[in-house]
């Protein structure tokens, strides 16, 4: 007889997705608005510069402690032992992990705070100044935020076992919230460099919000057996337990390779900090716009799907065909809403970005600049949603060395590549955007040099793309097969492609004189000819989505 603290595994996988994208979307839209009221009052200012700068040390910690370690390292060992019947155990596993973490990010805020002039000649050695000063200043301010994230992934870990999926995902809204709050409460009435400070305050708020929301859900919410989640945790630092020892041998491997995938986007921020004032605050608003596919169709996939593969039994052959049934499944999922997105950012990029930004000290030029970066962050979209996915069946199969080696190989060419579309290869780049694409170059000042950035989003793309391409050969030679049919990509392509031409047409003929309300009509048009040309083609995931919305 099953033991009822098992987790429901019949929940059909779209249902988890659904709640881990829907999750997603509340906090990516949350995170939108943030950004759309912080170029209002901050524009690509110095302090624009600075506090997109000093964020990305938080952000570093967060994701390198955080949820994605704790999916690759924690996630697979308790979601086993809770499919084993093994309720106890798990919680005295999961109880461990979280003390351990919390003194480990105790250690490291306190560090961090005192070694921050340190940081900052690696964070962007090309800031001088006023710029410099104020951003190891937000820098310090945010760091106790850092270990109150990685308490709250620890929670995502546990909620995602349980299969308690949208309120995880969702609770990043908050720590938005708080820093559209500090905006529009403190906005106008300070000098941008004091609104930055203010703001780095609000973060750290919002970051407290965010963990102090997913408690109730472990500690007082009911599971199926009468129990909570919270009963069976016990706190302590003991680590001679088998599966607390597996759990922290993944965690080396998994470390260094977030790690890696962060150093990626570490080195984009140091050589954007060369290409002049605005480089790096249009780089953070692009990469907003370009993580929320990411996040709302690869990570949810992905973060769905790792405690059901982390759940498997059986034969080995049977674990195989379960693993390949659904990795087929979820790439068939992503490509048929990421190609898409990818299709609207190359031709409806300057529609979105204007609806989103363009207000304040936020100008035209400003919205040509960051689409044209938003352009060549597109080159790498799908590789990127794939790829989590594939990591995540690495994590499942406990394997999170292969994942390690092949971020290694991305970062290495993310720098190379990154350093040469940046510097030699920008001015064949400029060009191909007057002469070949016919798109002027933003009238803003030192514009030659600051179309580096576009480079290096051009040469990220491409260094993911091999990423995952490693990444799916190496899996395919152990479980077998992963591709998808020839036919279905390229029917999601045609489709994308109808829906951005008639979009393309909708916003350079249609006005209503509100930028929200040209979007809506932009995306409307393109959502409404993409729905209809999939299901003309017959697609099964458009004929789901179409009997979703009629329930």
């Amino acid at each position: 007889m099953p033991n009822p603290s098992t987790p429901p595994t019949s929940r059909p996988r779209r249902a988890s997705a659904f709640l881990v994208g829907a999750g997603i979307l509340l906090s990516r839209i949350a995170g939108l608005i943030r950004e759309s009221i912080f170029a209002h009052y901050l524009g690509n200012s110095v302090a624009a510069d600075a506090f997109k700068a000093a964020i990305r040390i938080p952000n570093f910690l967060q994701n390198l402690l955080g949820e994605g370690v704790l999916s690759a390292s924690f996630i697979p060992v308790y979601s086993r032992l809770i499919a084993e019947g093994e309720a106890e155990l798990a919680g005295r596993v999961a109880g461990i992990v979280g003390s351990l973490l919390a003194l480990a990010v105790s250690v490291i805020v306190l560090i961090g705070v005192a070694v921050t002039p340190v940081l900052m000649s690696l964070l962007a050695p090309g800031f001088q100044g006023e710029t410099r000063d104020l951003t190891m200043h937000i820098v310090q301010i945010m760091f106790p935020g850092v270990g109150v994230f990685v308490l709250s992934a620890w929670c995502l870990g546990l909620l995602n076992s349980h299969r308690l999926f949208f309120v995880s995902y969702a609770a990043p809204v908050l720590w938005n919230v708080a820093m559209i709050g500090t905006l529009l409460g403190f906005g106008g009435h300070h000098s941008q460099s004091s609104l930055a400070i203010i703001l780095a305050w609000g973060s750290v708020v919002g970051a407290l919000l965010q963990f102090g929301v997913q408690l109730p859900f472990i500690f007082w919410r009911k599971t199926a057996d009468g129990s909570t989640i919270g009963e069976k945790i016990v706190f302590g630092l003991n680590t001679s337990l088998g599966p607390v020892r597996q759990v922290f041998r993944s965690l080396g491997p998994v470390i260094i390779s977030r790690g890696v995938v962060q150093l990626s986007a570490y080195i984009d921020g140091w050589i954007a900090s060369w290409l002049g004032l605005g480089a790096v605050s249009s780089l953070g608003y692009a990469q907003t716009l370009y993580l929320l596919p990411i996040s709302l169709f690869g990570m949810s996939v992905a973060a769905a799907e790792l405690p059901e593969m982390s759940s498997s039994t059986g034969t080995r052959e049977e674990i195989h065909a379960k693993l390949r049934e659904r990795l087929i499944a979820g790439k068939r999922n992503i490509a048929f809403y990421v190609i898409p997105c990818v299709a609207g950012f190359l031709v409806l990029g300057q529609f979105i970005v204007a609806a989103y930004l363009q207000t304040g000290d936020f100008t035209h030029d400003d919205t040509l600049y960051v689409w044209y970066i938003l352009m060549g962050s597109t080159v790498g979209l799908l590789a990127a949603t794939w790829g989590r996915l594939y990591s995540s069946a690495f994590y499942a199969l406990r394997d999170t060395r292969t994942p390690l080696r092949y971020a290694i190989v991305r970062v290495i060419l993310t720098a190379v590549l990154g350093l040469l579309f940046a510097f030699p290869l920008r001015r064949a780049l400029n060009l191909a955007f007057e002469r070949l694409l016919h798109l002027p170059l933003p009238a803003m000042a030192g514009i030659e040099l600051k179309m580096g950035v576009v480079g290096l989003t051009l040469s990220a793309g491409l260094a993911g793309w091999i990423e995952f391409l490693l990444l799916r050969d190496a899996l395919q030679a152990r479980i077998g097969s992963t591709a998808l049919p020839r036919h279905y990509p390229a029917k999601i392509w045609a489709a994308a492609i109808c829906a951005s031409a008639d979009s393309w047409a909708v916003g350079h003929y249609v006005h209503f004189g509100y930028r929200w309300l040209n979007l809506a009509a932009v995306l409307g048009s393109f959502g409404i000819v993409y729905g209809a040309v999939t299901w003309l083609a017959n697609i099964p995931e458009a004929r789901s989505l179409l009997k979703r919305f009629q329930r």
